[in-house]
């Protein structure tokens, strides 16, 4: 299928590392250009030097509005527009130990709605006018099955805030052409995995493949997603093709085992 993504002018936020890279990549091998912000210019250095010629580098902290803004005026100075945000600038979840109410404090959950929430409001805030001016726009966010399940009150509360403000956004955006989406990976191998399964390892007192073992347990496919493979997922959310999906959530973890949504 061609996602008729070719020249199409792509921002992935997060860029430099995990799914937000894998993204990149993907969006770019489908002819799309790219600009790349996270807060590491040498990570997003390395990620453009893979992409080529269609790689744009714009570093930038996604707490700051007045670095996001700059940072979407520079990609339409450069490009003329942006016709896709993937927002996947995001802490990745804690594989240590979840504190207790007692223990939990303000700054637990404001770091991650400043980061996340906020940082993703942000993103498309900045690039929704060039998208409704254009009359054609695709946002992704990048969220996470903590959404959907209990046990990390941090976790849950922040990827339950960016579902609700996909729908709102869709809402307000789908008459002038533009979709927006969020995806929920599980975990998910990247460049991460090798040491969250070590740690659990050593907190469970077992080794680094029973770890993985046990990390892959509630997939109904057995087995951990990859980075790559939430990517094509993304990247079809990015397309004309779908322009039947918006304001929902699509779970990309492989099948979260004993849980209906429907």
């Amino acid at each position: 299928m061609d996602l008729q993504l070719t020249g199409k002018r792509a921002l992935v936020t997060g860029a430099g590392r995990g799914i937000g890279r894998a993204v990149a990549l993907r969006l770019a091998e489908e002819g799309a250009q790219v600009a790349l912000l996270a807060r590491d210019r040498s990570a997003l250095e390395a990620v453009a030097a893979e992409i080529g010629g269609r790689a744009l580098v714009v570093p930038a902290d996604t707490t700051d509005d007045a670095a996001v803004r700059a940072a979407v005026d520079t990609v339409v100075g450069a490009w003329g527009g942006v016709d896709v945000l993937v927002n996947a600038a995001a802490r990745p979840a804690s594989s240590g130990p979840v504190p207790s109410l007692a223990d939990l404090t303000d700054d637990a959950l404001r770091v991650e709605v400043e980061t996340k929430v906020l940082g993703y409001l942000r993103c498309a805030r900045a690039v929704a006018p060039h998208m409704t001016a254009q009359g054609w726009g695709r946002i992704v966010n990048v969220s996470g099955l903590n959404a959907r399940r209990t046990g990390s009150l941090v976790g849950t509360v922040r990827n339950v805030a960016v579902a609700a403000m996909t729908a709102n956004l869709a809402e307000e955006l789908g008459r002038s052409g533009v979709n927006v989406t969020v995806v929920h990976p599980g975990t998910t191998v990247t460049e991460r995995t090798a040491g969250v399964a070590q740690a659990r390892a050593e907190a469970d007192g077992t080794t680094v493949e029973q770890a993985l073992t046990a990390m892959a347990a509630d997939t109904r496919i057995g087995r951990l997603v990859t980075a790559e493979e939430v990517a094509d997922v993304v990247a079809f959310l990015c397309s004309p093709r779908s322009v039947a999906v918006t304001g929902d959530a699509i779970a990309v973890g492989g099948g979260a085992r004993g849980v209906v949504h429907y």
